[in-house]
């Protein structure tokens, strides 16, 4: 029987923190420990409390198109630095971190999909890249899906996650609040449905421009919505707001959202509704 060793290997402590990482992660909203394998396989939604947690662009089209599929449109679309702009790093070196980050060209992917059979025009916000600010390529895009959308006789699913317009592109991009409005209006006058889902956080210039003016406003549980965040317009108007404000809960009570779905009911409920505003958009006799 041999002496322990009085000098042993050392043990890095970095590998105790790693242990288990990506294995487990702790739910947002109750704390539980859940197996993350599990947690993605239900779509990122706590089987112990239906917390929703953040869904990447893959997920939302696997939950939501046949087979997950998309033919993209306008994806060589990228941004560039129109401004110059930095703010102690250069605003295309944060393009690049974000597209390196996330796998996507632009805080936008849009496109012909199929859901439940039926063709529809799709785009969907991806807030892994840099917040899913609204750029001048994103609003070019979403300008882009309700044109195309419109001229091939396509309803609109767009889902929004944002933190509003992109400050490194300035009133650039501001100005693509009123352009994708008046986009959207073109495509109104094809009697097509446009149905805007709203997921977490929807705030800032997205929310203030396109977000809300679906045929159905449709929101997922707990969902920031708003303009301005909480902290921001209690320290301007010096008052506490009410508890729950700005939550898609709230917002359905005071009639700014129609409808709050979870997340595994979306599918059904969205294709639904397309059914019902397709079939009453048809001209009579």
């Amino acid at each position: 029987m041999g002496w322990p060793d009085k000098n042993p290997p050392s043990f890095d402590a970095s590998e105790k923190r790693s242990l288990g990482a990506g294995v487990f992660r702790r739910c947002d909203g109750c704390g539980q420990t859940l197996d993350a394998a599990a947690l993605a396989a239900k779509f990122e939604v706590c089987p112990e409390c239906g917390h929703h947690h953040r869904l990447d662009a893959a997920g939302w089209r696997k939950l939501l198109l046949d087979g997950g599929e998309l033919t993209a449109w306008d994806a060589h679309l990228m941004p560039t630095d129109p401004l110059r702009f930095s703010d102690g790093k250069a605003y295309k070196d944060r393009v690049s971190v974000a597209q390196r980050k996330s796998g996507a060209g632009e805080a936008i992917e849009i496109g012909r999909a199929r859901m439940a059979g039926r063709p529809i025009g799709y785009g969907a916000f991806i807030f892994d890249f840099m917040g899913g600010s609204m750029g001048s390529v994103v609003g070019e895009k979403i300008t882009r899906l309700f044109e195309r959308a419109g001229e091939e006789e396509l309803p609109v699913v767009l889902l929004s996650a944002s933190g509003g317009a992109r400050m490194q592109e300035g009133i650039l991009s501001l100005m693509q609040m009123a352009k994708c409005v008046a986009a959207l209006e073109r495509f109104r006058k094809k009697r097509l449905p446009f149905l805007s889902v709203l997921r977490h956080p929807t705030t800032g210039g997205v929310a203030a421009s396109f977000a809300f003016l679906g045929d159905v406003n449709l929101a997922e549980p707990r969902a920031l919505i708003g303009f301005a965040g909480p902290r921001v317009i209690e320290n301007t108007i010096r008052q506490t707001l009410p508890q729950g404000f700005q939550r898609s809960e709230f917002l359905v009570d005071h009639g700014m959202v129609d409808v709050i779905v979870s997340r595994h009911e979306l599918r059904d409920q969205l294709s639904a509704m397309l059914g019902h505003l397709l079939a009453g958009a048809r001209p009579r006799g």
